[in-house]
């Protein structure tokens, strides 16, 4: 018998790549098969665990561990082909009997606690989050529904390769501490999956509306970073990281009620907004020199430089041409009011947004109206 997931592969840039089971599902399975062989006495090879995905997975459990009133065991992490840092992590479950009833979640050696306000748990607890934890609940209280046993239960996660696992994750930026977190969702790891680095960013954003006022600093990556600590007068220690995101990231801002959202890229990522794109990777749309002409012929442009600037390879290359024809503030003025439309329009005017553009060559370009006072609440938070 397979793990169950031998039909469940996705297609991503034209390969096909096997699904995974997240922490969430492995610890879940893991306290199932501690609790049997606690309560019945056998050590199952496999245990059966049925996903929030509607997906049954089949997952081997090793290293029994058993004591006068404990069972521990453990399920290997497998990522599928997701380039995923907890693959081949062994995630522990230790159950104990409790005569107090109910079903006690803890985390032990190498799970994260959390220390920062804005995550799903409460500062203090151990960082599984609350879909693992109705999964451990669920599946041990498949087990006890099946014994006459009528005292509680107590779970310990813990994972040995945790401590240093978490170093190569977003823990310690998030303010989780000392380990991994237990995740999941649906219980699959889905190869690759957008849905998952947009709901790092959502994890993130929470952590920073809760400690802040509201206002966010938002860049698609180290590049734009780089330039608001050099060129903005601010630290940059709360910037968002919004990656080709920019589209989910104001709807998750709005969901979270956030008053404001700055955003502070190169052009060549922010150009993409003035057509409406709000992704701005390169596989969903790549029409920055269409953009950057179309400005340009509202703003004076002729057929021969309209021509140059499509015959262009980089952004770079069509900004120090319009600046050689004299019309580079004008042609900014035009994409920005464009790109402040899009970014208003996608918020549904019910949070302030504005963007600041730069390129490498020539700095600063400009910015959308109400950059200025939002750059002044931000300010307020140093």
């Amino acid at each position: 018998m397979g793990r169950g997931l031998e039909e469940h592969k996705v297609i991503k840039q034209n390969k096909e790549l096997r699904c995974g089971f997240t922490t969430g599902s492995c610890a879940a399975a893991a306290a199932k098969g501690a609790a049997a062989a606690l309560l019945f006495g056998k050590q199952e090879a496999k245990i059966s665990l049925m996903t929030p995905a509607g997906i049954r997975l089949f997952l081997p459990l090793e290293d029994f561990r058993v004591s006068d009133n404990s069972v521990s065991c453990c399920v290997t992490k497998d990522a599928g082909d997701d380039p995923d840092v907890t693959d081949g992590i062994h995630i522990y479950a230790e159950v104990k009997k409790n005569p107090s009833p109910g079903i006690l979640i803890e985390g032990g050696e190498g799970i994260g606690q959390i220390t920062r306000k804005g995550l799903f748990l409460p500062v203090g607890e151990a960082a599984i989050n609350p879909v693992p934890r109705k999964m451990i609940t669920d599946a041990v209280q498949e087990v006890l529904d099946c014994s006459d046993y009528e005292g509680g239960l107590s779970v310990t996660v813990r994972t040995p390769e945790g401590e240093e696992t978490a170093k190569k994750t977003f823990n310690p930026r998030l303010g989780i501490e000392g380990g991994i977190s237990i995740l999941g969702t649906t219980g699959i790891v889905e190869p690759m999956s957008e849905a998952a680095i947009v709901k790092s960013i959502e994890t993130e954003m929470r952590i920073l509306l809760a400690e802040g006022n509201g206002y966010l600093l938002v860049t698609p990556g180290n590049y734009g970073a780089d330039y608001v600590k050099t060129h903005c007068g601010i630290s940059g220690d709360n910037i968002l990281k919004c990656s080709n995101f920019v589209g989910d990231t104001i709807d998750m801002a709005v969901n979270l009620k956030a008053r404001g959202l700055l955003f502070v890229s190169h052009i060549g990522k922010f150009i993409k907004l003035a057509g409406g794109i709000m992704n701005t990777h390169s596989r969903e749309a790549d029409c920055r020199a269409e953009l950057m002409a179309a400005a340009a012929v509202r703003s004076g442009a002729g057929l021969k430089t309209v021509r140059e600037i499509l015959q262009t390879k980089t952004t770079e290359e069509g900004i120090s041409l319009l600046k050689s024809e004299g019309i580079l503030e004008r042609t900014m003025e035009d994409l920005l009011e464009k790109i402040g439309e899009n970014l208003s329009r996608r918020a549904y005017d019910r949070l302030l947004t504005g963007a600041l553009v730069f390129s490498g060559g020539h700095g600063f370009l400009g910015q959308t109206k109400h950059t200025d006072l939002l750059w002044q609440k931000l300010k307020e938070t140093e």
